[in-house]
């Protein structure tokens, strides 16, 4: 079985290569992390700023831990699945107790966003920050016991290897180094001319890492040699976001903007097509359209669909959308903010909700922060939608 996270707010569960999958929705907003918790649970979480617990086998929630005040980029059980742990851009980490959903402790201390974290199965947890370091924790009190990295610019990604006594870490700058947990010192400097690198993974006998970044490469390390045993390009277009290893270590698992994982056979990763090769709307050459469909690409295509079923879209379909009342798409779970709202949709609140940017047009909702500063462009972009979404 895999999990996937997607920005459709959504979690997938897929059994075997080919099996539909089954959709787990509960989100109210992009979902960043997801992780199987021993043999009984799935937890996911992202921008809505909670974290789901799933029973695994009813496929339905189980709890909903609440808490963080800003989006949640990591979640990791600990070994014997009784703790998970959260990293979020507020700054802190959560230690939650799995069989009751309360929470233990917040871990506080880092001065940037937290992306990530690891335990290392002996009472100690490790995280990686926007600050630029890699700290430790003791689990049962929550003190910072030392500063395991310190590097120039923040670190995205952590692979932890206690057995081994080794942490691999991926940074904003492209810096992909293995240090040793016993004094920190660097084992291997395996940075590359990539920026940033955003996902990395362990196979299961921890004798090779895989590293993806922004510019669409995974790389795959020797941890026994420290060197590079594989780097090819997984995407054409985009970023590798997330990373797993299949099939006992044979095959990786790449997720990045389409809408479907892809996994490539170490043993012939040749002959396997590359992830992104057909363009997404919003890769739409800008001189090929008017100026209205321009801004729709630019600014709304991602998350909004302009035909009756909408498809799987993190925002409602944008179908009929002037003289629509907020909120009132048919099987769309709103937010709270937008529920019960008195505003309809027209020339004039379409074009205040990119003058002031949703974040004070109507706070409190899903939309992300955005502006279009020009009226010309926010014109264009009504006179689109005006067209393009007129209900039949």
């Amino acid at each position: 079985m895999a999990a996937t996270a997607s920005f459709d707010n959504s979690v997938g569960l897929w059994h075997g290569a080919n099996g539909e999958p089954v959709w787990l929705e509960a989100h109210e907003a992009a979902v960043k992390a997801v992780t199987f918790v021993g043999e009984r649970y799935i937890a996911s979480a992202g921008d809505d700023q909670q974290i789901i617990l799933w029973d695994r086998e009813a496929r339905a929630p189980l709890y909903h831990l609440k808490g963080h005040t800003g989006p949640i980029l990591s979640l990791v059980a600990s070994p014997d699945g009784s703790l998970l742990a959260s990293a979020s851009w507020d700054k802190r980490i959560g230690i939650w107790d799995v069989a009751s959903g309360e929470l233990v402790r917040w871990l506080t201390g880092h001065t940037g966003l937290v992306n990530d974290a690891a335990f290392d199965g002996a009472g100690a947890l490790f995280s990686a920050s926007y600050d630029g370091s890699v700290r430790e924790w003791r689990v049962r009190d929550g003190v910072i016991t030392r500063t395991l990295v310190r590097h120039g610019f923040g670190v995205n990604r952590i692979i932890l290897n206690a057995e081994k006594g080794w942490l691999a870490y991926g940074a904003l700058d492209g810096g992909t180094r293995a240090v040793s947990l016993a004094d920190g010192a660097v084992l291997a400097d395996l940075t590359l001319d990539r920026r940033p690198v955003l996902a990395m993974a362990m196979r299961p006998d921890g004798r090779e890492i895989a590293v993806g970044d922004g510019e669409g490469h995974i790389m795959a390390v020797d941890t026994e040699r420290w060197s590079i045993s594989r780097d090819f390009r997984a995407a054409k277009r985009g970023p590798i976001w997330a990373l797993a290893y299949v099939d006992g270590g044979a095959a990786i698992m790449a997720g990045g903007i389409e809408d479907q994982a892809y996994v490539f056979p170490l043993d012939d990763l040749g002959a396997q097509p590359r992830m992104g090769e057909a363009p997404r709307a919003f890769h739409t050459d800008p001189s090929k359209v008017g100026n209205g469909e321009r801004q729709f690409l630019r600014k709304c295509s991602v998350c909004h669909s302009l035909t009756p079923d909408g498809g799987r879209k993190a925002g409602p379909t944008l179908y009929g959308l002037f003289g629509r009342k907020a909120g009132t798409v048919d099987g769309y779970t709103y937010s709270d903010a937008l529920n019960g709202l008195a505003l309809v949709w027209n020339e004039d609140t379409v074009d205040k909700l990119f003058d002031l940017g949703p974040d004070h047009y109507t706070p409190g909702s899903k939309m992300p922060m955005q502006q279009i500063a020009k009226p010309a462009d926010r014109a264009d972009l009504i006179a689109f939608l005006k067209r393009e979404t007129a209900a039949e």
